[in-house]
């Protein structure tokens, strides 16, 4: 643990002080406020520095590309939570970023990791597609699957990945995760022997890491990001309520069956 002049642990981020609010070095009411767009002011919270012009550019459409994507568990368990307690609006927020894993949301950092590992693996001289098709015999044989691929409704493409790809080799910022990525992509097709679509969570990832960010920032944007869709539903929710719906149609979608009775 860092310690500071005083002995003190030491925060990088910020403080208030009684004439003026401190932000990773800056004046948050005269350097920042009018100043930065709040793409550009979530960069200089998350590393401390100003974003370039790509690193700008791809965080705000990747938190354009995660923010909505329609009735999913989170946007139900908020909705659901809303509609049991209609003035916690905070609290149902909490509730559907609460599902943020390696399945929904939270899959980009997952990605992140398994592409950081490869792309060590192609530094110390190994080749990109070998690394990928290793990586899919290894998933597959331990019958997992690889992250960043697949998906419940996009096929055979997911839409907002190739965007995301197409907008990164127009900008040149396509790097060794986005070629470890696309080579995966193949793997996995190969592998599996069929078409398994690249879903939104690894070019995200990828993308992120060619620009330099770490696998641990790479979750923080589908969390600040879905945290916007979601406020958009619950604001929805309150004036066009569906929460205590989608509960009777769980109802009705589950059968009951008395099983054996167990103490």
């Amino acid at each position: 643990m860092p310690l500071g002049k005083q002995g003190k642990p030491v925060t990088h981020i910020g403080q208030a002080f009684p004439d003026r609010v401190e932000v990773r070095g800056r004046d948050l009411a005269s350097e920042l406020m009018g100043e930065v767009s709040f793409t550009e002011y979530f960069h200089v919270l998350l590393t401390g520095r100003e974003p370039s012009d790509e690193q700008r550019f791809f965080l705000d459409l990747l938190l354009v590309a995660i923010a909505e994507h329609g009735l999913m568990p989170s946007n139900v368990a908020a909705r659901m939570t809303l509609a049991a307690d209609p003035g916690s609006l905070h609290g149902a927020v909490a509730a559907g970023i609460l599902g943020c894993g390696p399945v929904v949301l939270g899959t980009s950092e997952e990605c992140a990791r398994l592409l950081e590992e490869g792309q060590a693996r192609v530094a110390a001289a190994d080749d990109p597609a070998a690394v990928a098709e290793d990586i899919a015999r290894t998933y597959h044989a331990a019958g997992r699957k690889v992250p960043g691929f697949g998906h419940p409704v996009h096929r055979p493409l997911d839409p907002r990945a190739e965007r995301i790809l197409e907008l990164a080799d127009a900008h040149g910022v396509s790097g060794p995760h986005v070629l470890l990525g696309r080579s995966l992509a193949g793997a996995v097709t190969k592998t599996w022997q069929k078409p398994l679509p690249m879903n939104v969570a690894l070019p995200i990832a990828a993308v992120m890491l060619d620009l330099g960010y770490s696998s641990a920032e790479v979750k923080t944007v589908p969390i600040l990001a879905r945290s916007a869709g979601l406020l958009a539903h619950l604001l929805e929710e309150q004036r066009e309520p569906i929460g205590f719906l989608l509960a009777g149609e769980a109802e009705d979608a589950v059968q009951y069956e008395r099983g054996d009775e167990r103490v």
